[in-house]
């Protein structure tokens, strides 16, 4: 059985290793507040969000459509998803109490554990299979009308009187019945477990037959060499038994633990949404377009890091940018700059894992990857200077670099003087918009900004930070020629002027 609730035609690989750079996102994103926000405190929701978060689907719109349809299933029969999920923790914790016995060295224990741990897994399959036939209807995405389909078709109701005729003969009440062949040496071969006999001949059948059926003998209680040979012949019967029933233990723990972790994922996105639709923060369902469309339109878009943080509704910004590929972003200290930069970058890795975004439209192009290049605290180790760090983090990041990606910079090589910063800024911004890859740099270095801006490039598109007459920032980004001021004047001035 498969769940394909995040693939339509595969599983989701669990045990791939998260992208190079994953700890980068994490903080330059602000990341790990959204994970937060998903999670609830429930740690496994929240490394299994991780995990299919940062997991580019590429160039793969179909499956981020496939998974919208799923997300929005959840969104409308939450109490159903959520009795869903619970069946499959559960099934995943009786595991943890009855593994102990599939764990054993002896086939007889492996076999006592595992018929164990079936009959458990039975009655869980069973509620399963009643959530699908009273709510299956009310599901109208692809992955959920196949899965609800599979779980009927592969558990009608004689499938589970066979496994409970099954599994009480697997428990052997009335013995073990082994057949053997004589081998090389005289020895015992081709251990055999027979089925016992379904009822005891009656008394009459008992008095009057002609013979017993078989000859047989008795151990004595203190034979305890006789006991563990009987034992050893009793293993050897049911050996390959106890292999096959363990096998189809782990097959529907392998189950129940896949559906736990791919419900996981939309448990907690559905979680990110009842909180930021509380807070009245526009949600929509991106419409992602093919990577190299250069599409870039978007509403009211917003960080949804920093809606969580103050709680709030917070300000937006719109933008429309087809064909562009370069997003220079200057102006007033504390204006919106590195903010919009974390919801752009938060947008584009939800859009592609097939999550809603925090804005009113979002249709954006897919990229092949994500990356950030923000500045850094000083190297406390001496090790290196700031701006090496920089220039070394960003090497490390055009190694990994391929064409169609997104790069975010938040006032990268500003750790040097005003020239040598804009020049290799300038350098490596031009070298990356002819490798294909689409830019977006807040800066405050005004030769860097205002010599892109005197090029009068048709990919470009300059964002300046709105600072209204006495220095209000309302934390809108307005197209606009970059300034030689960042205004930090202002910011001086209402810090002291309030210690006043």
């Amino acid at each position: 059985m498969k769940t394909h609730l995040l693939f339509r035609d595969r599983d989701f690989d669990w045990d791939q290793p998260l992208p190079a750079n994953h700890e980068a996102l994490v903080q330059d994103l602000s990341l790990g507040t959204v994970l937060n926000g998903m999670s609830g405190g429930d740690e496994y929701i929240q490394e299994v969000s991780k995990r299919v978060m940062l997991a580019n689907v590429g160039d793969d719109i179909e499956t981020i459509f496939y998974r919208q349809a799923v997300l929005k299933d959840c969104l409308q029969n939450g109490a159903v998803i959520g009795n869903i999920y619970n069946l499959a923790v559960d099934a995943n914790e009786r595991k943890r109490k009855q593994w102990f016995g599939v764990l054993s060295k002896s086939p007889g224990g492996v076999l006592s554990g595992a018929v164990e741990l079936l009959q458990v897994l039975m009655d869980i399959l069973g509620k399963l299979r009643v959530l699908a036939r009273e709510h299956g209807r009310k599901f109208q995405s692809e992955g959920f009308v196949t899965l609800f389909k599979m779980i009927e078709a592969e558990l009608p109701d004689d499938y589970f009187e066979q496994v409970k005729t099954y599994l009480r003969e697997l428990k052997f009440p009335e013995g073990v019945l082994v057949s053997a062949e004589l081998g090389e040496n005289m020895g015992a071969a081709q251990h055999t477990l027979r089925r016992a006999t379904k009822s005891k001949p009656k008394f009459f059948q008992r008095v009057f037959s002609e013979g017993p059926p078989s000859y047989s003998f008795k151990i004595n209680d203190k034979d305890d060499a006789g006991a563990k040979a009987i034992a050893e012949l009793r293993d050897r019967g049911i050996n390959v038994v106890a292999n096959a029933v363990s096998q189809s233990a782990e097959h529907i723990m392998s189950f129940f633990a896949m559906l736990r972790a791919e419900v996981g994922f939309y448990i907690g996105s559905a979680n990110l949404y009842s909180r930021l639709s509380q807070q009245g923060q526009p949600l929509c369902f991106p419409t992602p377009a093919p990577i190299g469309s250069r599409k870039h339109s978007c509403t009211e878009l917003r960080d949804a890091s920093l809606a969580l943080t103050v709680g709030t509704e917070i300000t937006g910004n719109d933008l429309r940018a087809d064909g562009k590929d370069l997003f220079l972003i200057t102006g007033a200290n504390q204006g919106g700059k590195s903010t919009f930069l974390r919801a752009a970058g938060l947008a584009q890795i939800m859009m592609q894992c097939g999550m809603f975004v925090t804005a009113q439209a979002f249709n954006v192009a897919l990229c092949r990857h994500i990356h950030t290049h923000y500045t850094r605290e000083e190297d406390v180790t001496m090790k290196s200077g700031k701006f090496d760090e920089e220039l070394r983090r960003m090497s490390a990041i055009v190694d990994a670099l391929t064409p169609d990606s997104i790069l975010f910079f938040n006032e990268s090589f500003a750790a040097t003087n005003e020239r040598e910063g804009s020049e290799i800024g300038r350098q490596i911004v031009k070298a990356l918009l002819e490798a294909r890859v689409k830019v977006f740099f807040v800066t405050h270095l005004y030769e860097l900004s205002h010599g892109f801006w005197k090029d009068n490039m048709p990919n470009s598109l300059f964002l300046r930070a709105e600072r209204q007459a006495g220095g209000k920032r309302t934390f809108k980004l307005l197209p606009g020629e970059p300034l030689q001021t960042s205004f930090g004047a202002d910011l001086f001035q209402e810090i002291f002027d309030g210690k006043n």
